[in-house]
């Protein structure tokens, strides 16, 4: 019996290079699972990457503002260039996430720590996008030296709840 299944490249294993070179490139970032709550990582992990400078759009089928961003309920809504899609669902919808992230022409998809799954991956890779998984894109940008690091979120959200830090912040 033989397989005529299509072979798939597994995805390619990123160094620090990699990692660095995708920060430096990227400013435009979708988060699939985009939370409301501050005590989860999907909500303080992209408050601190807006803190950093990069623009966060969220997803969440919830709707709604996150982040002084109107939240959009699929990848597909969104009608702007997208650098990273950084999931966090679980790993059974990642799958789709990765088709959703290659038809909107995503150039990575950051699986965070827990989400990944390695058909996702395998679909992802096939369509050409960097994948990463099982590092936290806010933990990694910190231990690269690009940023303080997540855990310094409390200082960022008290930003957002002050009316007179919102404006002097330029968020208004």
């Amino acid at each position: 019996m033989t397989d005529d299944s299509p072979i798939t490249p597994a995805p390619k294993r990123l160094g620090r290079d990699d990692l660095l070179r995708i920060y430096r490139e990227s400013r435009t970032i979708a988060v699939v699972g985009a939370s409301t709550n501050a005590d989860r990582p999907a909500h303080y992990v992209p408050l601190y990457l807006q803190s950093q400078g990069y623009r966060i759009i969220p997803v969440s089928l919830r709707g709604g503002e996150i982040f002084g961003e109107r939240v959009r309920r699929s990848l597909a809504e969104i009608d702007e260039p997208i650098d990273i899609v950084e999931v966090f669902r679980p790993a059974d919808e990642g799958p789709q996430v990765a088709r959703d992230a290659a038809r909107i022409g995503a150039k990575v998809v950051w699986f965070q720590p827990g989400t990944q799954s390695g058909n996702a991956s395998t679909i992802a890779a096939a369509a050409g996008l960097s994948v990463i998984t099982r590092l936290c894109m806010g933990t990694t940008h910190g231990t690269l030296g690009l940023g303080p690091g997540p855990e310094h979120t409390d200082r960022i959200e008290a930003r957002y709840k002050s009316p007179s830090a919102r404006i002097s912040a330029g968020h208004d």
